[in-house]
């Protein structure tokens, strides 16, 4: 087998300080004190592929967009490619991560399916998130290479069908595939997904191996939310004057309870309320952490048509910020009838398999459903 690996260094920084994506973002994101997500990502899944496939061949590009971290992982990396050039630093060093670009990736995809080095490739496997997938996918169209592709996720959206559901699952996948079929990239307009507009845009059909560890891509789901809504803010308020602080996530589920709360929600940010008042609207990870208090509840909904309660679309929810919370999870019945189970992708495998196994879910003003946690 061999692989070809690349990792967008900058890939999902924008999370967790509440930017809701990394696309022109990067300064403004580091300025905000964020830190790199995609290398503990890809250090998780090539850590898996040195364990179930060591002889796998791995070509790869110069650092800071992976040769690092194959070598650390135990595989031998063939660099096929420094996609900087002349764009080193002075002392001959790589540039910093934030340096990386769109380009920098192209270049990268376009050596492991034209250059005799990358000859042979039999997947490429890239760190990020639907900018990622989007550009790999652009560059091997544009050679002309019918190469499969496969996503670590490590973005902060992650709305195609073209990723793993967790960095360990996509190792497995790229060690044990033997057959493909096309699937939709797709990816949405940063700019108004922060002001709570989503319209996922298709952009690629790319081949993708076939397994059941592949994520599909985001549906709508439909169904009222009204009673279900009404029902938990009622809850809610129940508990005013104790102290309760309640961490809302994002989404038009949650959504609705914040509206039948009183407040106007950040549709696509996690608001946190107490004892019937807002204490922090779209907040970032610290802000989330600096208003927790003694007795915290999370109530998150599902991604539609993925099931992911943590690790698509709220980063800020750390494991950090959950490890202090009570979990509660609510969705339509519409949207768990399309999930066949629940899923985590925290960054924090031990947290993953704490919260694994079943849970109950909130389906109406007094209904639950149980729904297990994989």
């Amino acid at each position: 087998m061999h692989v070809g690996f690349v990792m967008n260094p900058v890939a999902g920084m924008g999370g967790r300080v509440g930017l809701k994506g990394t696309d022109g973002k990067v300064s403004e994101a580091v300025a905000r004190g964020a830190e790199p997500r995609a290398p503990d990502r890809a250090r998780r899944a090539l850590d898996r592929l040195a364990a179930v496939a060591p002889e796998a061949t791995v070509s790869t590009a110069a650092d800071p967009m992976g040769e690092r971290l194959v070598r650390d992982a135990g595989l031998d990396p063939v660099r096929v490619i420094d996609p900087f050039g002349d764009g080193r630093n002075e002392n001959g060093g790589p540039p910093g991560p934030t340096e990386t670009s769109a380009e920098h990736t192209a270049r990268v995809v376009r050596a492991f399916v034209e250059s005799d080095e990358g000859d042979g490739v039999d997947l490429v496997l890239f760190v990020g998130g639907d900018g990622t997938a989007t550009d790999v996918a652009a560059a091997l169209a544009a050679a002309g290479s019918e190469v499969p592709m496969l996503g670590v996720p490590a973005g902060v959206k992650v709305y195609s069908s073209v990723f793993a559901v967790s960095p360990e699952d996509a190792a497995e996948v790229a060690a044990t595939f033997s057959r493909t079929e096309r699937r939709e990239v797709m990816d949405i307009d940063e700019d108004a997904y922060r002001e709570g507009e989503v319209h996922p845009e298709l952009r690629a059909v790319a081949r993708v191996p076939v397994a059941d560890d592949l994520q599909s891509s985001k549906q709508t789901a439909s169904g009222t939310v009204e009673s279900l809504a009404e029902g938990v803010a009622d809850d809610i308020r129940e508990r005013t004057g104790e102290g309760v602080t309640f961490v809302l996530g994002p989404g038009s589920t949650v959504g609705a309870i914040k509206a039948e709360l009183g407040f106007e929600p950040s549709p696509i940010g996690v608001d946190v309320w107490r004892d019937g008042e807002v204490v922090v609207r779209d907040g970032t990870e610290t802000e989330l952490l600096d208003a927790l208090g003694e007795e915290n509840v999370i109530v998150v909904s599902p991604i539609g048509g993925q099931g992911f309660v943590f690790g698509r679309g709220n980063p800020q929810l750390s494991p950090a910020v959950i490890r202090q919370c009570d979990l509660r999870i609510v969705a339509s019945r519409a949207k768990l009838d399309d999930v066949r189970a629940l899923r985590v992708d925290t960054d924090d495998p031990e947290l993953d398999a704490e919260l694994a196994g079943w849970v109950r879910v909130r389906v109406g003003k007094f209904e639950t459903r149980m729904m297990k946690i994989a």
